[in-house]
């Protein structure tokens, strides 16, 4: 029977249906129906269950046995693969990948194929393309051969990309080759053609191959609209060309399409390249931007207002065209508008996050903290629903709609598939996914900021002008003469219009809350401070203008000290983490951290992108916004000085570990699989008591008798202290000191343990000084395995429990205090919160006498547990008198929050002692006590 005459059969179809009303048997479908009666003797040549690469590869064979055309025999295959699907799908309830991988699999099958017709076809006239004689654009290079073949791509856009194919789907197809040449000609050697006419001939053949309807209908609809300009733009473009054109002309929305591109076809180049080994250096930096990009907020806001506006014009005069469950209000589209734009958004420093499907991006963001988890489900619940909803539409026709359909039989039908009981509760439950993603989605671009950010300078606000000197006389005077000096600032009028306006907005919406007392006018000049060398970053400004909450943070933070503007400066991209849900709620988490290095690593390893400089940038970025959340927590009072000093610390301890584990990954001479090595961490690392901008007191020690170890290991921390130190882009991590190794700085950088061991406990010619057993009382195994962190643990209490002349040992810890006097004088009569006398330093030095002169009769000194609590413990050890231990814990604590708290705000740690009487008394009672004189 003709098309036509199917056509008109169509209306009469369902009462010929052997599938009763309110069935769920794929009968029903008119398109099943017609394949069923059309290609009955073809259809048990599709292997039972789910269609896959190689059941739809053995049928198309057979197919094309039975005296099939090969095109012809993939537009059979098609119809057998979706009669199936719709089965599989409605009868048996298959999960959703089941359909889309299957659809995506006959398009692999399908490009492939076709690409290899074409090609033979064209090689038998024009002779294969070569490749350019130049040097490859992209690993691996092979050599140069005059008569290598052009390589070339086929590239599947969107759902294709991500295998998420639906049953009727149009495929969007991106055709890039190598480079420019010419073709090898025929047998004679003539009708050479160039690189760029063979495969515009490549693509003209495919689109026959695939997308031209016959007699048995097409095999997939074929967009080129997403290549290089378009429509207007040639059918293939070479690599250099698409380069080009990303950095000149690519647009925001088409960083939203290559985000799910992927290599499809030819096969031999899918498997070779996967994503392109070639492509990948061109596409990923386009996609994912360096710094987190909040630009493209705006372009996706024009963008899907694009859409509306098109479905709305589609939907006009026909009111049922409305219920369309992918282009509509809560539709597919704006899940993968709220999931693509968190990915694009963070995409560049957190490559965790690069994928191309959706279910699978949703679960990465919410692993990233991006979302909360219940948000994340209702939205891969909603995506599901919505994706089978939309295959049950297709199935009644085989048509490419996403729009309920009107007729109640066809409705009914879909509802019982989906496993309701009748229509409207299939439609309250569709209403009610959409409604979820429709107020995620408007939460996300800015529906709400109206709500979150009242008055003036919010999104959809436009202030009273955009030119900054029409703001200046509603501003305080302090920050309108800092603004002032933008007015006719070469950064600010290089800014685009859009710049200038969210510049303005800013600067208005500051003002506002200046005046409504929400945050300070310093707060204001420092937020000034702090953006004017970022202007050329519009990002910035786009993410403070699209995020209002973090717009005030920031201010709150700029306003609470001098060291975290300072901070800020340094490391501007940290302030994305002031839009985290869990900021203030959580603390510094090891185990989370470690994983999610360990995610970004190996997602950078999976695209060839983990070189050394890019290991070292991730690894201060994870570095500096960990501890820019901690300092946010601190100002706004959340933390304790001591909490801070613990989380910096956990800090330090798993950026050693991953750092060493990174290198000793990448050491070249490395000998054994894993490392048998200790860091030991002294000073303030080992008690536990870092502050922000420590360094790292560290010791480094092997326990390996491979003859190679000592040259091995010394390679090792090396390479560990020179990432841990050196200067990129994102800055250093900690400065390293390890003069407390045995024998100092003439000593060797590391040791074995053994010598270790030897020295510190004083065995042998050369043995540790009674300064590093000070040092000893607050050392820790930072990294090491737990057999060697339980032999550094004993060697530890061997030295500070050794018999000691306690008398010596004053005298010794004396004389040292006094150098340390000598060195760090006080100018007048100020008091130095460390360094006077009744300072913190004289109850470290006492603490440190009381654990080496008694720990080994009172073994709860012999915790590295700190000052505060070895001072409690002595006490109740009888080793001070009442009260004097907790008040010198007390006065300890009390000027440890001084000196944070003026640290923070770079000033001067020498105060009036009128200020801090008490706790000096309490100390210089423990310093009598303890060490006399």
């Amino acid at each position: 029977m003709s098309a036509g005459g199917e056509a008109r059969l169509e209306s009469h179809e369902i009462m010929m249906s052997s599938a009763p009303v309110g069935s769920a048997d794929a009968a029903y479908s008119r398109f099943v129906q017609r394949v069923r009666r059309r290609y009955a003797d073809e259809l048990a040549l599709l292997p039972d269950g789910a269609p896959t690469a190689q059941s739809l590869q053995q049928t198309w064979q057979a197919l094309c046995a039975r005296g099939y055309a090969p095109a012809a025999a993939l537009r059979v295959l098609r119809h057998l693969t979706l009669e199936r699907l719709a089965v599989l799908d409605c009868e048996h309830q298959a999960p959703l990948e089941v359909v889309t991988h299957g659809v995506t699999a006959l398009a692999e099958l399908a490009l492939d194929a076709a690409a290899q017709l074409a090609c033979a076809e064209l090689d038998a006239l024009h002779g294969a393309p070569r490749a350019p004689q130049d040097e490859p654009p992209g690993p691996p290079a092979p050599p140069p051969d005059p008569d290598r073949r052009c390589a070339w791509w086929i590239v599947g856009m969107g759902k294709l990309g991500a295998r998420e194919l639906n049953v009727s789907s149009d495929i969007d197809l991106i055709y890039v080759y190598e480079g420019e040449g010419e073709t090898a000609g025929n047998t004679e050697g003539r009708n050479r053609i160039s690189n760029h006419e063979y495969f515009a001939k490549i693509v003209k053949r495919m689109h026959a191959l695939l997308a031209d309807v016959t007699e048995h209908g097409q095999v997939f609809r074929i967009d080129l609209a997403l290549r290089p300009n378009g429509n207007s733009g040639p059918p293939a473009v070479s690599l250099g060309a698409l380069e080009d054109y990303f950095q000149v002309q690519g647009r925001e929305w088409e960083r939203f399409a290559w985000l799910k591109s992927r290599v499809v076809a030819p096969a031999e180049s899918a498997r070779r390249d996967g994503t392109g080994a070639w492509l990948r250096p061109v596409v990923l930096p386009f996609v994912f931007r360096r710094y987190l990009d909040y630009s493209v907020f705006e372009a996706l806001r024009r963008l899907h207002r694009q859409i509306r506006e098109h479905a709305a014009r589609r939907a006009a005069g026909h009111p049922e065209r409305a219920h369309d469950v992918k282009l509509s209000r809560g539709g597919i589209r704006e899940i993968e508008f709220i999931v693509q734009l968190l990915q694009v958004v963070r995409g560049g420093q957190f490559p965790e996050l690069r994928t191309r499907p959706t279910l699978q991006a949703l679960q990465r963001i919410t692993r990233a903290g991006l979302m909360p988890p219940d948000k994340a489900q209702q939205l891969a619940e909603a995506y599901v629903f919505l994706r089978r909803v939309e295959h049950r539409i297709q199935y009644l026709d085989d048509q490419q709609t996403h729009v309920l359909p009107t007729r109640d039989d066809d409705l009914a039908w879909i509802a019982v598939t989906m496993g309701f009981a009748d229509t409207p509760a299939f439609l309250r439950a569709l209403d009610a996914h959409r409604e979820v993603v429709a107020q995620e989605f408007d939460t996300l671009l800015g529906g709400d900021a109206a709500a979150s950010c009242p008055g003036k300078g919010c999104n959809g606000h436009t202030p009273a002008a955009d030119d900054l000197q029409a703001l200046l006389p509603t501003l305080p005077p302090g920050f309108a003469q800092r603004v002032a000096a933008w007015c006719d600032h070469p950064r600010v009028l290089a800014l685009r219009d859009e710049a200038r306006l969210r510049l303005a907005r800013l600067v208005e919406r500051t003002g506002a809350w200046i005046e409504a007392g929400r945050v300070s006018e310093t707060a204001a000049v420092r937020l000034a401070d702090w953006i004017e060398p970022l202007l050329r970053r519009e990002s910035y400004l786009a993410l403070l203008q699209e995020r209002p909450a973090v717009h005030e943070r920031l201010l709150r933070v700029l306003g609470a000290a001098r060291w975290p503007a300072r901070y800020l400066m340094r490391h501007p991209g940290v302030i994305d983490e002031l839009a985290s849900r869990e900021l203030y709620e959580e603390r510094f988490d090891r185990a989370t951290f470690l994983a999610e290095l360990e995610a970004r690593r190996w997602s950078l390893h999976k695209t060839g992108e983990d070189d050394d400089e890019t290991l070292l940038d991730l690894l201060r970025r994870a570095h500096h916004a960990e501890v820019f959340r901690t300092l946010a927590r601190d100002v706004e009072g959340l933390l304790t000085v001591e909490q801070v000093a613990d989380d910096l610390s956990a800090l330090a301890d798993a950026v050693l570990h991953v750092t060493g584990l990174w290198c000793w990954q990448r050491l070249k001479n490395r000998h054994v699989e894993a490392p048998r090595h200790a860091i030991i961490g002294y000073g303030k690392l080992g008690g536990k008591e870092l502050g922000y901008g420590s360094d790292l007191d560290l010791v480094f020690v092997y326990d390996d008798d491979d003859e190679r170890a000592p040259e091995v290991y010394a390679a090792f921390v090396r390479k560990l202290i020179n990432w841990l130190t050196v200067k990129t882009g994102e800055g250093d991590l900690y400065e390293i000191d390890t003069a407390l190794r045995p024998n100092g700085n003439s000593g060797l950088l590391v040791t074995s343990f053994r010598a270790y061991a030897d020295y510190q406990q004083n065995r042998g010619s050369n043995t540790a000084w009674t300064w590093e057993h000070q040092a000893m009382t607050r050392a820790r195994c930072v990294v090491g395995d737990e057999a060697l962190r339980a032999r550094f643990d004993a060697v530890r209490e061997a030295v500070i429990t050794a018999p000691r002349d306690r008398q010596a040992l004053a005298g010794e810890i004396r004389a040292m205090r006094q150098r340390l006097y000598d060195a760090h004088p006080v100018r007048g009569e100020r008091f130095d919160l460390k360094h006077s006398p009744g300072g913190m330093i004289d109850v470290e030095f006492a603490v440190q006498y009381l654990v080496l002169a008694h720990s080994a009769e009172h073994p709860a000194l012999r915790d590295n547990a700190g000052n505060i609590a070895l001072l409690q413990r002595a006490e109740s050890a009888g080793l001070l008198p009442a009260g004097v231990g907790h008040a010198a814990a007390d006065a300890y604590r009390r000027l440890r929050a001084l000196q944070h708290r003026a640290r923070l705000d770079e000033a001067s740690t020498q105060i009036d002692p009128a200020d801090v009487t008490a706790e000096r008394q309490a100390v210089l009672a423990l310093w009598q006590h303890v060490l006399g004189g």
